[in-house]
């Protein structure tokens, strides 16, 4: 596929920003060092390999040696990947297939979670710090615009639905109606008790 290699320098540019250029995650990174993963991902007939060193990290489509751990997996399992315990459920679960050190995915993970991803971050190189953060506040404030109109729109909708549209009954006749039911269930009871007394006669 020729957009492959496009994909792992765009994929490589990204986690080099977000894991390797903070130095608060200099420990965490450590554990990674001189370690090779594999990670065949089913959507893809390539696979992503992922080659730490103490400078930076590579994203290659083919690695002439052995690699240290494999993972085979779906694209949409990668994302979740946020803590250990989602791993490890992950794997029990059948969507994380880990052959090889297992302690290289966990590593991994953990840096990943301790990593605090920003947009503007990832656009400063291009873009410089100034235009980068403008763009950071202006996707940041349309997320919660988003978010805020999508909630009013549902509280609107769900209260459509039961005072405007009557499709669906409201509190007090969900309780109205249980009572009715109830009643009507006691005295079809006593109805059929005083039938069984008269049949007795």
């Amino acid at each position: 596929m020729p957009f492959i290699p496009l994909i792992n320098a765009s994929l490589e540019g990204v986690l080099n920003t977000v894991l390797w250029q903070d130095s608060a995650l200099k420990s965490a990174r450590q554990r990674l060092y001189g370690k090779v993963l594999r990670i065949e991902i089913k959507e893809f007939s390539t696979p992503l390999v992922l080659v730490f060193s103490e400078q930076r990290l590579d994203v290659l489509s083919a690695w002439e040696g052995e690699a240290d751990c494999c993972v085979i997996t779906r694209l949409g399992v990668l994302t979740e990947l946020r803590d250990r315990q989602q791993l490890m459920m992950l794997i029990r679960q059948g969507e994380l297939e880990v052959l090889g050190d297992l302690q290289l995915v966990q590593n991994l993970v953990a840096l990943t979670s301790l990593a605090e991803f920003s947009f503007a971050d990832l656009l400063a190189p291009y873009l410089g710090d100034i235009a980068a953060e403008s763009i950071n506040k202006v996707v940041q404030g349309s997320t919660r615009w988003l978010k805020k109109t999508f909630s009013s729109n549902q509280r609107y909708l769900s209260e459509a639905v039961v005072e405007e549209w009557r499709l669906a009954p409201g509190s007090l006749e969900v309780a109205w109606f249980s009572e009715e039911a109830e009643a009507l269930a006691s005295a079809t009871s006593a109805l059929g008790a005083r039938l069984d007394k008269l049949e007795g006669k």
